[in-house]
């Protein structure tokens, strides 16, 4: 679906990625997790082809990612961002409209306008449609948004879902329900790549997990074999324990609140 081969982006002398390397298969769920300045958003944007390579290869479908024309390749990944700044006074519906405009020159089809009113109902804002999106809550407008993606892919072969932070300021009931959505996807045959902060929802949700630091690949893998205490010390600092509940279907982390604060500080 798509391979990232040892890539690396530079800003002037800056080096924020480098040698990154990753496989997504269809049905696969990848979350890219790390510390704040890993690198997590600008790989998604590699990925997105938002941003040059500096080095390495991207091929998606098997083709360089940086041959497609953008509406061609809006037509096979859709691309979720943690920040969706819109002061027009669209609706939510208009904004989810927005997802098919790949797929129609003119006027939508009534086919468009179905897809737009099911993943407005998928994402639980079926309510929200007539709203205009300025008037909306953090969580709400990243809901629409979340819909919009949904929308664009909706009846795409193996399509490739990019999500950076996408449950940025949504209540812990929804991203929950981002996150189902995000593996329900994985499901029918589609490919997910999501910057997820939060390790526990990575441990519960993803299938694999790529662990950034300082823009370097720290380890790749299944969320148990990344996920580890040492891992996670290393990576962000932070002494953790993970516990294996007897009824729970994961594993969970909780910071090690007494050797946290014996750790000097800078």
């Amino acid at each position: 679906m798509i391979e990232a081969k040892n890539v690396s982006f530079r800003i002037k002398n800056e080096v924020l990625l480098e040698n990154i390397s990753l496989t997504v298969k269809p049905g696969e769920f990848w979350a890219v997790t790390g510390a704040n300045g890993a690198g997590k958003s600008t790989f998604i944007r590699l990925l997105s082809a938002e941003h040059p390579l500096s080095a390495g290869s991207i091929l998606f479908h098997g083709r360089e990612l940086k041959t497609y024309p953008l509406r061609e390749l809006a037509g096979k990944r859709a691309v979720l961002s943690q920040q969706n700044t819109i002061t027009l006074q669209f609706t939510a519906r208009e904004i989810v409209l927005m997802g098919r405009y790949p797929f129609y020159d003119t006027i939508p089809a009534r086919r468009d306008l179905a897809i737009v009113d099911l993943c407005l109902h998928k994402t639980g804002i079926f309510n929200l449609k007539d709203r205009l999106y300025p008037t909306l809550s953090g969580g709400e407008q990243q809901r629409v948004q979340l819909a919009r993606t949904l929308a664009q892919i909706w009846e795409v072969e193996n399509g490739l879902i990019l999500l950076d932070e996408p449950t940025t300021g949504m209540d812990l009931l929804h991203q929950h329900e981002t996150f189902r959505i995000a593996r329900e996807m994985t499901d029918q045959g589609f490919s997910v790549i999501a910057v997820v902060h939060d390790l526990n929802q990575a441990l519960q949700y993803a299938g694999h997990v790529l662990l950034l630091q300082d823009g370097k690949s720290f380890a790749s893998g299944t969320p148990p074999a990344v996920l580890t205490e040492s891992n996670i010390k290393a990576a962000f600092g932070l002494p953790v324990r993970i516990f294996h509940p007897a009824h729970a279907s994961h594993a969970v982390i909780v910071p090690d609140v007494a050797m946290a604060t014996a750790i000097p500080q800078n």
